[in-house]
């Protein structure tokens, strides 16, 4: 499946002033375009799951905390990457894949989403979490 999602570096840089984190560039790969940027927090062992947009393409970061996130495809094969504090990438996931994600940090996670539209309700699929046969506590 990691064809599928693409993972990207980002860049941290360290400050003693403050540290500059540097996100999406109309440069970077998996730049689609944009529409919206927002930010998403999750706290320790919370689980927001499932989704899968259908025509948006997400640029996920996670700069604060470290989140598991769990993509799946057609065939029901699950992967999972874990960003954040310990792994600062980008994910950049294509419409038509579910996913979802848990915070593992203790502490509250921040999720970072830059798409290339702003969001609509009407193409976006929901599911509830015990919907997929993914075990959520091996996380």
């Amino acid at each position: 499946m990691n064809s599928l999602i693409s993972i990207s570096n980002a860049n941290k840089i360290t400050n003693p002033n403050g540290d500059i984190f540097k996100l999406l560039s109309t440069k970077d790969t998996g730049f689609n375009g944009f529409g919206e940027a927002y930010i998403s927090l999750i706290d320790y062992g919370a689980v927001k799951a499932w989704k899968r947009h259908n025509k948006m393409t997400m640029n996920l970061l996670v700069p604060f905390g470290n989140v598991a996130f769990v993509f799946m495809d057609l065939k029901r094969n699950f992967e999972t990457l874990i960003i954040g504090d310990s792994n600062f990438k980008r994910l950049t996931v294509p419409p038509g894949i579910w996913f979802g994600f848990k915070g593992i940090s203790n502490q509250q996670n921040v999720v970072i989403n830059i798409a290339n539209f702003v969001h609509d309700d009407f193409e976006v699929d929901r599911a509830k979490v015990n919907e997929f046969d993914y075990d959520w506590d091996k996380l």
